[in-house]
């Protein structure tokens, strides 16, 4: 009898151990389940971040671009009133270097002017001088030579004498002093040269002083009438 009663307790407390190591294992279980959970609880909430995240760079990417668009609108403007300002500038560059052209010529014209008188007022006096036929040939020579030479400074300036005795009256460069009756001639041909004018390039310095010729109505009615 004792016998079985110890081979009964040693078979109780074998299911005893039995389930103690079952309990263990489900508690392991339970325990990896709730490490899992908490695992799981984690990277949902990483999840969340991350998706909360993300709205914020969309937001913050909406944003930007707004700032781009409205900083490319201002360079856009800044640089479309710089090509004004520019263009304007261009033109006030050029209407300067203009009135500087114009004032300079205006200057170049008046101081040759002057200088024409001058050489007119040599000439006539070289003119008379050369009549005296007792004067030195060296003399005469001496003086022609500077005459020339006023002349080649004037042609050096640009300045040209205006044609004038065959030619026809052009009011832009002539200007008539007296005229004289020619049949021969057509009417408003130059016969005479009073003044000698200059063109300096391509603008009168001086217009011509000339005598023109004129047809004799008198004349022509009388040959009509006949």
């Amino acid at each position: 009898m004792i016998n079985n009663d110890n081979s009964e307790n040693k078979d109780e407390e074998q299911t005893i151990g039995n389930n103690s190591e079952s309990l263990k294992e489900e508690l392991k279980k339970e325990q990896t389940i709730g490490n899992n959970s908490e695992s799981l609880k984690e990277e949902l909430k990483k999840e969340q971040t991350i998706g909360n995240n993300s709205e914020s760079l969309k937001e913050e990417l909406k944003k930007t671009k707004i700032e781009l668009e409205e900083t490319k609108k201002n360079a856009e403007t800044n640089l479309n009133k710089l090509k004004y300002m520019m263009a304007d500038f261009d033109n006030y560059r050029k209407q300067i270097e203009k009135q500087m052209t114009s004032t300079i010529e205006s200057n170049k014209s008046n101081l040759l002017s002057q200088f024409l008188t001058v050489h007119d007022d040599y000439q006539r006096a070289f003119d008379i001088i050369k009549k005296n036929q007792d004067l030195d040939e060296v003399f005469l020579n001496g003086l022609q030579g500077i005459l020339k030479n006023l002349d080649n400074i004037l042609q050096s300036e640009g300045v040209t004498p205006i044609e004038t005795i065959g030619k026809i009256l052009d009011p832009s460069k002539h200007d008539v002093i007296s005229f004289s009756y020619d049949d021969d001639l057509p009417e408003n041909t130059i016969t005479n040269e009073i003044r000698i004018g200059y063109m300096l390039n391509d603008k009168v310095l001086r217009p011509s002083l000339v005598e023109i010729s004129k047809k004799n109505i008198m004349n022509n009615n009388i040959d009509e009438s006949n």
